[in-house]
């Protein structure tokens, strides 16, 4: 007996009959998409193309928050609206790679807005496992750059058959997904390189539609989220540009390894899972995303390995300190990212990077641009160091 493409399609489905066509159809289209994916040849063409055009993107990630933020304005109130009036007693938020990072990013601001556990949850799990309880007054948060992420959209199609509000994010108006949902906004961002802006002005979008729910309930603290939401454009620009050379300068010290790993807790983990992936991403190379506390747990790192470690002005700095003072221990390179004059992490990092004071809740927009920087960096390094010839622009 051959097993249907997705449990979706078998006889116990909550789907009907146009919703399992629909899934049908994106399985197809996801296989011809994973084929044309560049490969880890370390001379790949294509691979170098993308990363490339990541470095434009990239530093035109405030651009893309503020153009989102302003051309989605009228929409966001809308669904902030909506929202407000609703009793919603569970939120969960779900994605795959990159934007399940961002729901992760985003969570701390959410609970603190919406004044309920806002669970981020692969959309795997969530559409196959852990969909009971899904129910009116549950809202489903749903990511997806093509708006076609084969999982997302099962994730919102199953949401839909229980009875759940759901909320896309997409780059692309009309997709499977947005015409889906309850809900959807338009991520007004590109993705031709490897996801940079694509993420961060999704993860602004909603914290944006988070904040504008407080502001209408009365939430205390909402207006000042509101303020440091409006400079976050400005701050991300000037760190883009201090850290660059500094996060050129690391990766020529670290392009030889092989192992990546990246440390943090709470908002910073959103940080730590973009600056392995982007590694992953731009490099042949492993990386590793670890819950600052889970890295207390076990040995991951070896000695020489290049350890990122995460710390926000908030209560996982002194954890964090603890993992800088192992990861040296254990004869690792130690990078600690910190929050202004935090001196706690340096005794134990071969390095520290500064970055200018968000609230914590924003904190995952900020701490990840010098990982974005670094896995570019360091990939560029090592196609330099393979051979490659580096054309002016990309083609």
């Amino acid at each position: 007996m051959i097993a249907p493409l997705t449990p979706l399609l078998g006889d116990n489905s909550p789907l009907d009959d146009q919703a399992r066509a629909l899934i049908a159809g994106l399985f197809e289209k996801e296989a011809q998409l994973m084929a044309s994916l560049p490969t880890d040849d370390p001379q790949d063409p294509k691979r170098l193309r993308r990363v490339m055009l990541t470095r434009t993107e990239m530093f035109a990630q405030p651009d893309a928050i503020t153009n989102t933020l302003t051309r989605e304005a009228e929409a966001i109130e809308t669904v902030a609206r909506d929202l407000a009036g609703r009793s919603i007693r569970r939120v969960v938020l779900t994605g795959c790679g990159d934007s399940l990072a961002v729901m992760i990013g985003a969570r701390l601001l959410l609970e603190e807005m919406l004044g309920v556990v806002c669970e981020p949850m692969q959309a795997l799990d969530l559409a196959y496992y852990y969909k009971r309880g899904l129910g009116p007054q549950t809202l489903v948060v749903t990511l997806s750059s093509s708006g076609t992420t084969t999982r997302t959209v099962e994730a919102a199609l199953v949401a839909n058959a229980l009875g759940a509000l759901t909320l896309a994010l997409s780059n692309t108006p009309g997709s499977a997904l947005m015409t889906q949902s309850t809900h959807g906004l338009v991520v007004h961002a590109e993705r031709r390189g490897w996801p940079t802006q694509s993420s961060t002005a999704a993860m602004a979008m909603l914290c944006r539609v988070a904040i504008r729910v407080g502001i209408l309930r009365g939430v205390p603290g909402a207006p000042a989220l509101e303020t440091a939401l409006s400079k976050l454009p400005r701050q991300m620009a000037s760190s883009l540009t201090a850290l660059d050379a500094v996060m050129a300068d690391l990766a020529r010290i670290e392009a030889d390894r092989g192992m990546y790993l990246y440390a943090g807790g709470g908002p910073a983990y959103a940080s730590a899972l973009f600056g392995a992936v982007k590694m992953k991403e731009c490099s042949p190379d492993h990386a590793i995303a670890i819950p600052i506390e889970e890295f207390h747990h076990y040995n991951s790192l070896k000695p020489n390995d290049p350890l990122f470690v995460l710390a926000p002005d908030g209560p996982s700095v002194p954890r964090a300190r603890d993992t800088a003072f192992e990861g040296q221990r254990w004869r690792g390179r130690v990078y600690g990212v910190v929050t202004g004059e935090e001196d706690a992490l340096d005794p134990f990092c071969d390095q520290v990077i500064r970055l200018e004071a968000v609230p914590e809740s924003l904190a995952a927009f900020t701490f990840t641009l010098p990982l974005q920087l670094f896995a570019y960096h360091a990939a560029m390094e090592k196609f330099i160091r393979a051979g490659t010839t580096i054309p002016a622009q990309p083609e």
